[in-house]
């Protein structure tokens, strides 16, 4: 029994590790973090998005599209291009929730599912609305579209070309490895109809067409009627409201000020290897008014490790619930992320000095 709890710790180490960093902070600052509506509403995405995901999978949508996008010659070219756009448009946290499962059905190489979440990552940094540190720079500055486009466009295209070449190093599946038979596309079971149509519907609502509350509908009738899409990973829902606790309260423990471009730029990027780019956003914004070199810090902070960006986190938990490889995948992952992220501070000294 004690070896079960320990291997049970040991397979949730960034959760226990948050939550000791959030207990630890508590006591020295002798205060409760703070949660703002916008954490909650993180997490309320974020579980939404889960359920929907889970009813995709069990009711054979994913493996279908699997099948069908299996179909034809560079694969890993375009679910890099695919999951690189998407992130564009709905966030890098909704692009790799779509994208990874359905990479996990297609069984390729863990590598695409690394370069994917870096593409997320990237390409997110291109639109306003692509991830949540640019919505924040983007109405804290005052910034007009084509200037913020303008500012991090270099960073963005050259990392999305770069994340394209190395797609074409993945390796070739082998016969062992293809996508279990499913048949045609058009086949899955009647519910997945209407897991497709939540889909649209939260889309939508992540991208304000729709309002938010929409999402208690596939809530409600996963609930009423189909409780197998309510197994989902409520350990990483929980290790992100540890995680916004425990940044929280270093955003009190940490007051600076910083005037040089190049100072901002490596402390947001380094900042965003211990509290993730977001938090490390909102930390270094109330310090500095060089947008340009926070934005760019930001952006390649959310490579490195895994705690660089949430959407990073969010790969780890669904390739975790998919396989017992994890040290393979963490050795990758961590490999291509900081190759990614020294280019990345390579090009603002390029492009921003």
């Amino acid at each position: 029994m004690a070896n079960r709890v320990v291997k049970r710790i040991a397979a949730e180490w960034l959760l226990v590790l948050t939550i000791l960093g959030w207990c630890a902070t508590a006591l020295y600052l002798r205060r409760f973090p703070h949660y703002s509506p916008t954490d909650f509403k993180v997490v309320y995405t974020l579980l939404i998005f889960l359920v929907i995901i889970k009813g995709l999978e069990h009711t054979e949508v994913l493996p279908g599209i699997a099948a069908r996008l299996d179909k034809g010659r560079h694969l890993p070219q375009k679910l890099i291009i695919i999951t690189g756009i998407l992130s564009m448009f709905v966030t890098n946290d909704v692009a790799v929730l779509t994208m990874v499962p359905l990479t996990l059905a297609l069984g390729l190489d863990e590598k695409i599912i690394i370069l994917e979440t870096l593409v997320a990552n990237g390409a997110s940094t291109f639109t306003p609305f692509g991830n949540p540190q640019n919505i924040f720079i983007y109405y804290h500055y005052d910034l007009h579209p084509l200037t913020f486009i303008g500012a991090i466009a270099p960073f963005t295209l050259v990392s999305f070309f770069l994340i394209f070449l190395a797609s074409f190093t993945v390796k070739k599946r082998g016969p062992e490895q293809g996508p279990r038979e499913i048949g045609d596309i058009h086949h899955f079971q009647r519910p997945g109809y209407l897991y497709l149509t939540f889909f649209v519907i939260f889309v939508l609502a992540v991208l304000k067409i729709l309002p938010l509350y929409i999402g208690i509908l596939p809530l409600l009738y996963a609930i009423l009627w189909d409780r197998q899409s309510l197994r989902v990973d409520y350990l990483l829902l929980l290790t992100f409201l540890a995680f916004f606790g425990f940044t929280d309260n270093l955003m009190h423990m940490m007051k600076f000020s910083l005037d040089n471009g190049a100072e901002v730029f490596l402390y947001s990027s380094l900042g965003s290897q211990i509290i993730s780019n977001f938090p490390s956003t909102l930390l270094f914004a109330d310090f500095t008014q060089n947008w340009r070199a926070l934005l760019w810090g930001v952006s390649v902070g959310g490579f490195g490790n895994l705690i660089g960006s949430l959407a990073s986190l969010i790969t780890y938990r669904l390739y975790k619930s998919h396989t017992k490889e994890q040290k393979k995948f963490l050795t990758k992952f961590h490999m291509y992320g900081y190759v990614a992220f020294a280019l990345g501070c390579a090009l603002f000294f390029l492009f921003m000095s």
